[in-house]
């Protein structure tokens, strides 16, 4: 029988990683070394996760998938799948800036690779003061003046810069150009592609004095240039009530802070549910048992779990294919 899932995080060391995934979020890191995302579920070649709890503890979300099909994922979404998970949900410690890119569509993705395209959100947990991103142009920019500027090495220049405090939440779709500024912690759901085209990169070096590999050539086509573009879904959380943040064609995510008791009825959902802790300890009860969530924790409700009991208090992600 199906419960929910917890999964064995997968750390990935970065340049641009620190060890605030340890402080803030209890994850167990390698020492000594700069991690940057923690991969709570992942169905990606070479990066499939493993469940860490109950009797399935050991089987990967590949060798599940093939087992309970539509029980665990949904019947559509596991006609359209098949075997690939369709999000990749992480954790993202940004000590320092991350280079400036973009990620194709779909429609560029299949033409480039036969995959999808890579369409995500953002909601920041912590954060320094002053801490921003980089997220789309600052005004009208064109495709000539974009070239201009990327080839005299002044990207930044022509960039939005919004400042962030934690709750806030941006939908970046495929073809935004963009970078997470230094000093912020924010968790990551997207879709299940690591497609990426680095434009820009601080002029950083490994030991060697040697750069990473730029794809200018390859994001000019991916990048979308039309104007007037927004980012912010930031919503204010209610208490005991599921406040929706993002609903596109890839994913659903709500935010809901509970206190007391609140129960999440999944009749209609044709899709497993992923629920992100961000805050505080939760009881998840469900017909057939009960599962403790604490903060930092991610957990995959199966599509076969209509109705879920959340005891406790702590705020979460709530995130569904729709």
């Amino acid at each position: 029988m199906l419960y929910p899932l917890k999964f064995r995080p997968r750390p990935k060391e970065r340049i641009w990683g620190g060890r605030r995934l340890s402080e803030k979020l209890g994850k167990r890191l390698p020492r000594e070394r700069t991690i940057g995302e923690s991969w709570e579920i992942s169905g990606l070649d070479g990066d499939v996760s493993v469940v860490g709890n109950g009797i399935l503890a050991g089987n990967n979300l590949e060798e599940l998938i093939e087992v309970y099909m539509g029980d665990l994922v949904g019947d559509k979404i596991y006609e359209k799948f098949g075997l690939q998970f369709p999000l990749l949900i992480k954790y993202i410690d940004a000590q320092d800036k991350l280079s400036v890119q973009v990620h194709p569509d779909d429609a560029l993705a299949a033409k480039r690779y036969g995959g999808y395209g890579k369409s995500e959100m953002w909601y920041v947990l912590d954060c320094d003061p002053g801490a921003e991103l980089y997220l789309g142009f600052d005004g009208d920019v064109s495709r000539e003046r974009y070239a201009e500027h990327v080839e005299r090495g002044t990207l930044p220049e022509i960039l939005s810069r919004p400042k962030v405090s934690p709750g806030d939440a941006f939908f970046i779709p495929a073809g935004t150009i963009h970078a997470i500024g230094k000093g912020i912690l924010l968790a990551e759901i997207q879709q299940a592609s690591d497609v990426t085209y680095r434009i820009y990169d601080w002029g950083r070096t490994d030991a060697s004095g040697k750069g990473r590999e730029l794809h200018t050539d390859l994001a000019a086509d991916a990048i979308n240039f039309a104007p007037d573009q927004h980012y912010d879904v930031t919503h204010k959380p209610e208490m005991n009530r599921s406040v929706n943040l993002v609903e596109c064609p890839y994913f659903t995510t709500n935010v809901i802070e509970v206190k007391g008791q609140l129960v999440r009825s999944y009749e209609a959902l044709d899709s497993f549910v992923i629920y992100m802790i961000l805050e505080g300890n939760l009881t998840l009860k469900w017909n057939g048992g009960s599962e403790t969530a604490v903060k930092g924790e991610t957990i995959l409700i199966p599509a076969c779990i209509e109705q879920v009991t959340l005891e406790g208090e702590g705020k979460l992600l709530e995130i569904y294919i729709d």
